[in-house]
Order: C-alpha cells, then structure tokens, then sequence
C-alpha cells in the first residue's frame, strides 16, 4: 500500500513540475512578486493547464477567486514588461500576449466583449516538413516592449501559452494562461486592432491549435490569433 501512495505522489508531482503558471509580472527586466499584478489563477498550485477554449477561464483563468490583484501603476508606453513563469515553459509551445483597456478602474473590471488585441507572439519554427522547434521551449520570462502610440489607461495584459504535445484532437492543446494589471502612461494616439473577445477567439479546430505536432512533422505552422498590433 505504501509503495502504491508514493507512486501516486510521485506521479502527481512530476504531473505538476512539467506543468506552469504565470505568476508575476515583469517591468523593465524587474520581476515583481507572485500574485501582486497578476490574478491569481486557480491553478497556483496544481499548474494545471485550461482545456477548453470556449470557457470562460480561458480569459484569465480566475474563476475560483476574485480580481484581487493590485494595478502596477506608471507604466511608460515604450516599456519592456512581460511575465515570468513559476519555473520555466516545459513544452512545445507557442505563445500570444494580449491587452485590453479597461473602460476605467482595471481592478474589477472582466475584460468582457470585443476589446482584445494582440501584441506579441512567439511562433514555431518549421522548415519545409523537416523539423519544427519551438522558441517559447525553455523560457522562464516572455517579455515585449509596449507600443509607444498606444494610448494611456488602465489595461489587462494577457498571457496564453499553447502547449501542443497532446494537441492532435480537439481540445488537446494546453493553454497556460494569466492576466495582469497595469496602468499605461505617457501614451500616443493609436488605434489597436483588431479587437476580439476572449472567449470566442478561436473554435479549439485552427490549424495552429489542433495538429500533431510529431508526424508527419508540419511543413509550416499557423499561428493562432490575429495579427499583432503593433502601434
């Protein structure tokens, strides 16, 4: 019976530790504490990931708490910010960084409807059906610079990494998700588009979410999302 617990226990831990989250948001290469700008998912502790992505926790992946997180405040249009992960991205991945601005106060505001664009991507790397490689593999911190026209408010920033290991039928694909809060200043007068709703992106069949990634390795690899806005 013992040995039986500590296979289970083992397994379970290795289950979590090739799992990841998001927890802390990045300002200008300093990595601030878990959970202070980020709200808290409700898998801070298991690392589980979200499977499907007409849920609503595939917005920000909070369901099970409240936004409780504070709003980094300050935050120059032109900046580099980003989050660092609670351990590194241990699959093959790909990686979309959204933002939204919040009508006002960012605190408990859902980031309902289509006010979602995209910013950032980390795409694979295909050569014509001879190998793929994944760039967001390895990472412990996703980092980009906010565009300087982007105007000044209050805004969800998104994070969704897409684990496709397991992803050759629906809802196979993996999606390690945060949102954090931030206050953009000194901003410009841009227009980002296009704007989505998150949920209602993506039907869980694109290209770039539902593929073996193995065999017959893909000649090339759609990114999935809209195009970045980049200012």
């Amino acid at each position: 019976m013992m040995k039986l617990l500590l296979a289970v226990f083992f397994s379970l831990t290795t289950l979590a530790s090739a799992h990841y989250t998001f927890p802390s948001l990045v300002v200008n290469g300093q990595t601030t504490p878990a959970w202070q700008y980020v709200r808290r998912t409700n898998n801070y502790q298991s690392n589980g990931p979200v499977t499907d992505v007409k849920s609503q926790d595939f917005r920000c992946y909070n369901s099970a708490g409240s936004a409780t997180a504070q709003t980094y405040t300050g935050v120059s249009a032109g900046s580099k910010i980003g989050f660092a992960t609670n351990g590194a991205i241990s699959h093959p991945s790909v990686t979309n960084i959204y933002m939204a601005k919040a009508p006002g106060s960012v605190a408990d505001w859902k980031g309902d409807g289509a006010v979602w664009f995209k910013v950032y991507e980390i795409s694979a790397v295909t050569d014509g059906g001879s190998s793929i490689s994944w760039p967001s593999a390895g990472m412990a911190k996703v980092e980009f610079t906010i565009p300087q026209s982007l105007p000044s408010g209050e805004y969800l920033v998104r994070i969704e990494n897409a684990a496709l290991h397991s992803a050759s039928a629906q809802g196979g694909a993996q999606w390690y998700i945060s949102c954090a809060q931030v206050q953009v200043v000194n901003g410009g007068n841009g227009n980002p588009s296009p704007l989505v709703s998150i949920p209602g992106l993506y039907t869980g069949t694109e290209p770039g979410i539902m593929l073996n990634i193995y065999y017959p390795v893909p000649k090339t690899y759609v990114q999935p999302g809209p195009a970045v806005w980049r200012g």
